[in-house]
C-alpha cells in the first residue's frame, strides 16, 4: 500500500487501539471520566458496558491492521467502512464530536485507499 493511505490506516486503528484502552481500563479513572464527560457514579454503572465498547474497538484496529499485514485492501475497506457507520451512528445517538474523532480519520484513509486503488495516489 502506498505510504499515505497505510499511515492513515495506522492511525484509524491507533485511535481505535486507543479507544479500547480508555474503555477497558480507564473508564472509571479520570482520564476516561474526563474524555468521556462522565460523572463517576455513572462511569462505574456503565462499565461493563464501555468495555464491551472497548472490545469491539480492538477488533476494529486488529481488523485493520490484518488487512495491511496481509496486503488486502479489501479487508481494508471493509473494516474502515465498519469505522465510518459506527461514527455515524455515534453522532446520531450520542455525539457529533465522534463524526470528527473517529469518521474524519476513517473517511480520509478509505480516501487515501481508493485513491492509490486506482493508481491516483
Amino acid at each position: 500500500m502506498g505510504t499515505i493511505a497505510t499511515v492513515l490506516v495506522v492511525l484509524v486503528a491507533a485511535l481505535h487501539a486507543y479507544f479500547l484502552v480508555l474503555e477497558m481500563f480507564l473508564w472509571t479513572r479520570p482520564l476516561g471520566l474526563k474524555t468521556f464527560r462522565n460523572t463517576a457514579e455513572k462511569a462505574e454503572t456503565t462499565r461493563v458496558l464501555a468495555a464491551n465498547q472497548g472490545l469491539y474497538n480492538g477488533f476494529l484496529a486488529a481488523g485493520l491492521l490484518w488487512g495491511l499485514a496481509t496486503t488486502q485492501w479489501n479487508v481494508v475497506v471493509f473494516f474502515l467502512l465498519c469505522v465510518i457507520v459506527a461514527a455515524l451512528y455515534g453522532a446520531w445517538s450520542v455525539s457529533r464530536r465522534i463524526l470528527y474523532v473517529q469518521g474524519v480519520p476513517a473517511i480520509a484513509a478509505l480516501v487515501a485507499v481508493w485513491l492509490l486503488r486506482e493508481g491516483m495516489l
